[in-house]
């Protein structure tokens, strides 16, 4: 009888991702296994097939040389004195069929390592969006979020009310199953999860109706954490545990907690100094002046020099923001920028017109002295 496509045994596509294949063969693996359906033999010929269509699918270089030439490239893996799973009725018998069958002729066996158990909870990744202000001082910060969290009916374990997991049939409880390939060095035996359950030893055989097996459910939380002065764009801050619960009683990831910095009115950041821009009149410039500027905590005085030019930096030590590390910290840099008023009143109009006037006498006496020292440097 002719074989059927390994992908139609699967009720796949062509374009089934890794994790479809093994999804597709562990939920028939789970129906048609020898040992949930005794005296069956259909169920136990599916079985076969199936697994037989996994060992390809799930194997990156047999699956492109299948789909390249169907099961012709095949012959050597499932046909003549290769491996067959006639050969075997009881999947729970791995490892002594392997031992049985393939002898010590050809390739090594390694030792298997148990089952992996329960994979890990998923990391859940938090942005936190922060003021300067808060940056500056630290905060604590509320934090809500929905996540998967142990199913409150079966309390994680995946198993219905009254029944408990059950030992892995195909491998065992061992969490892994040998593979024997051919090569042109003879035979070689590979270890690898088993399909079934997924490396755990154990399957839920009769599910949770409310989580259907899985352990887990979708559910609300609020997290609390505590974010230290100092930190910048891009840092984050770990909490252990906080992530979400693997299924059927994994253990839980962690939620990182990652900064953002917002924006600010004022102030830019550079490192840990904080920069702002002084608007000063003329006047002010001109004949100096003590101007209350703000800072991250609140506002400061700064006296400024008469005769200050503009783009002039004053530092204001110990202004800025804290180290993270606790090594000191910033300053604010305060640029002056002369202000230059637009729409102008009738007085304003006359003061601006006489101190143009002098200005111009001054700047012209200042010219000349300047073109004077020029001439001199050049011998003119």
């Amino acid at each position: 009888m002719a074989k059927r496509d390994y992908y139609e045994v699967l009720n796949l596509g062509r374009d089934a991702s890794d994790s479809d294949i093994k999804g597709a063969y562990r939920k028939m693996a789970l129906k048609y296994h020898p040992d949930r359906n005794p005296g069956d033999a259909a169920a136990e010929e599916t079985f076969k097939e199936a697994s037989e269509a996994y060992e390809v699918l799930s194997d990156q270089e047999k699956r492109s040389a299948y789909d390249r030439f169907g099961h012709e490239s095949m012959e050597g893996n499932f046909g003549g004195g290769g491996f067959q799973w006639s050969d075997f009725s009881h999947a729970g018998d791995f490892q002594d069929i392997f031992e049985g069958f393939f002898g010590g002729g050809g390739g090594g066996r390694r030792r298997s390592r148990g089952p992996s158990g329960p994979p890990k909870g998923r990391d859940l990744k938090i942005k936190v969006s922060l003021t300067l202000e808060e940056i500056a001082e630290g905060v604590e910060k509320k934090i809500a979020l929905t996540r998967f969290q142990r199913c409150g009916t079966c309390e994680g374990t995946g198993a219905a009310s009254g029944s408990a997991r059950e030992t892995c049939g195909t491998c065992g409880g061992q969490g892994q199953v040998q593979q024997m390939a051919r090569t042109l060095f003879g035979q070689s035996m590979t270890v690898t999860a088993c399909p079934t359950c997924d490396g755990e030893g154990q399957i839920v055989a009769n599910p949770c109706t409310e989580c259907d097996g899985d352990g887990r459910e979708r559910g609300q939380t609020t997290l609390s954490v505590r974010i230290p002065a100092g930190v910048q764009e891009g840092n984050y801050i770990p909490l252990r545990g906080q992530g979400e619960v693997g299924p059927r009683g994994g253990p839980p990831g962690d939620a990182l907690v990652f900064i953002e910095e917002q924006e600010h009115e004022y102030f830019t950041r550079d490192g840990n100094h904080v920069i702002y821009q002084l608007p000063l009149g003329f006047g002010q410039a001109a004949l100096g002046a003590e101007i209350k500027v703000p800072i991250l905590a609140g506002s400061a005085a700064l006296k400024i020099p008469s005769g200050t030019q503009s783009g002039r930096v004053f530092r204001m030590s110990g202004k800025g923001i804290p180290d993270v590390n606790g090594r000191g910290g910033g300053d604010q840099l305060v640029q002056v920028i002369l202000w230059t008023p637009e729409d102008l009143s009738r007085r304003e109009r006359e003061l601006f017109t006489e101190l143009a006037q002098l200005e111009e006498e001054r700047v012209a006496a200042g010219g000349e002295g300047f073109f004077a020292k020029v001439r001199k440097a050049f011998g003119a």
